[in-house]
């Protein structure tokens, strides 16, 4: 039966759709940017706006009403998601930033005009350091009505309620809870030679790929729950967590997502077949124990191989576990035979397995190391064999001072960081739970929850990080904070 001819002509459409979105972001990008530098009589100012100007109108030629959209990291024109790729992640990054520090969920574009597009760009700048973000959205709506600015509608985001904060919560702890389940369920098979439920793996990682594009911050904050005692399964979650947090990032789709989950879940696999002796030691491993636990990413790669379906061989989860310890200069382990290029779910998961397993305390790492100190590390010593560029996607995600993080903060407080900057724009200046008050006296779970780029009357900050401490000089556990 024939396709109607709308529905044959729809992906066209949609495709030339989202090639001018890209087009239109990157020249609001470059607008903002050559404003902010120059003057706006300069020559680059002025091309700036003429090439946005243009990309608006051939995007109005598509589609008569236009509309930019944020949900969470994603940006849609009309109902079409933008994809983010790397030689656009830069220009989104910023865009995403700027609206939200207006609360801005939308922009409806009615008709262009470069002199409208210049009157936006121009308070965007102008207003961004002016009080909270809701009063900067009140005075960006009352200055473009000064300024007649019809074409061109901003609408604010919206924001949950403290209940619905509370069950978004309760649902990721029961998710990541599963997920360490049939985590122990798949280890505890591999080790007595069991068959495993490849179904009830897939349905794990589906629920928390649905929880972090749905519920992000609830579900990155459950992987400071680091359990000593069960470092294998938690690990082998928050590893699928900010595996799937830097796919959602980098745009990947659903399917994609769940593809990336499964992999980064099952990516240590291969220590179930490693002597629990060698695994748990608290001392360092002779040159025997160290050439079985290198084994363990091939050894990994041939049990996913036996846990293939009738319908399917998992080809990215072998590839990821096979790969996840060779860094990029194929100096890692096991030794490539010819040279290769890592998979992106191989890079990606090696990032996570990286930071994770560094702040962490294991059997032979009673103390952990800070994570300001691992991010700094993965991204500036090129022998950890680390993407860089997924390093930096991994700093923008959970900020310079990732969740989880014990603080000691000018005021003499001392508080745990429970979230990025909301905005984007100040890595530094994260969302942070005060859990010693400044006169040393400890403040119950989950603490009092307060931002850094909070300012006094004057325009300063009220509270600014003075250094990262650990959490046990104070008698705190950072689980305790989320859970």
């Amino acid at each position: 039966m024939t396709q109607p001819a709308d529905a044959a002509l729809r992906p066209a459409a949609e495709g030339r759709l989202r090639q001018g979105g890209r087009a239109l972001l990157l020249a609001v990008y470059t607008a903002l940017r050559s404003l902010k530098l120059y003057p706006v009589e300069n020559a680059t100012v002025q091309k700036a706006l003429d090439d946005l100007d243009a990309a608006a109108r051939a995007l109005l030629e598509i589609e008569s009403d236009l509309e930019i959209r944020v949900a969470g990291d994603f940006i849609f024109v009309n109902a079409t998601r933008l994809r983010l790729e790397l030689d656009n992640y830069a220009s989104f990054s910023h865009i995403l930033a700027v609206l939200r520090t207006f609360e801005i969920g939308g922009v409806r574009i009615r008709s262009s005009s470069r002199r409208e597009w210049q009157i936006l760009l121009s308070l965007l700048l102008s207003l961004a350091e002016r009080g909270q973000p809701d009063e900067r959205f009140d005075e960006l709506t009352e200055r473009l009505g000064a300024g007649g600015v019809t074409g061109l509608e901003i609408e604010r985001a919206s924001h949950h309620t403290a209940a619905e904060s509370e069950q978004a919560k309760e649902a990721a702890k029961r998710v990541y809870s599963q997920g360490v389940a049939v985590t122990k369920d798949v280890i505890a098979s591999v080790r007595i030679g069991r068959a495993t439920s490849v179904k009830r793996v897939k349905r794990a990682v589906q629920l928390i790929v649905d929880q972090v594009l749905n519920n992000e911050t609830s579900v990155l904050g459950l992987t400071t729950v680091r359990d000593y005692d069960e470092y294998t399964f938690t690990h082998s979650v928050n590893v699928c967590i900010f595996s799937v947090a830097l796919g959602k990032k980098l745009g990947f789709s659903r399917l994609q997502l769940y593809d990336l989950g499964m992999a980064a879940l099952l990516h240590d696999v291969g220590k179930a077949r490693v002597p629990v002796e060698i695994l748990n030691k608290t001392t360092g491993l002779d040159e025997r124990e160290w050439r079985i636990m290198q084994a363990h990413p091939w050894l990994g790669a041939l049990t996913l191989f036996t846990m293939r379906t009738y319908d399917e061989t998992p080809y990215r989860a072998i590839l990821t576990a096979h790969e996840h310890h060779m860094k990029t200069d194929l100096t890692g382990y096991p030794r490539a035979l010819r040279p290769r290029e890592l998979g992106i779910f191989s890079r990606i998961v090696s990032v996570a397995d990286g930071f994770d397993a560094a702040t962490t305390r294991r059997s032979y790492q009673s103390t952990p190391l800070e994570p300001d100190q691992v991010l700094q590390e993965m991204w500036q010593n090129p022998k950890r064999g680390y993407d860089v560029i997924l390093v930096k996607a991994l700093i923008n995600l959970i900020g310079i001072y990732p969740v989880g993080t014990c603080v000691i903060l000018d005021t003499f407080e001392v508080a745990i960081v429970s979230a990025p900057d909301p905005e984007g724009q100040q890595l530094n200046r994260p969302l942070v739970r005060i859990a010693v008050d400044a006169d040393g006296g400890t403040v119950p779970p989950p603490g009092t929850v307060v931002s850094l780029t909070e300012r006094d009357e004057a325009g300063n900050y009220r509270r600014s990080i003075v250094k990262v401490t650990s959490p046990s000089r104070y008698g705190l556990t950072v689980g305790d904070y989320f859970v």
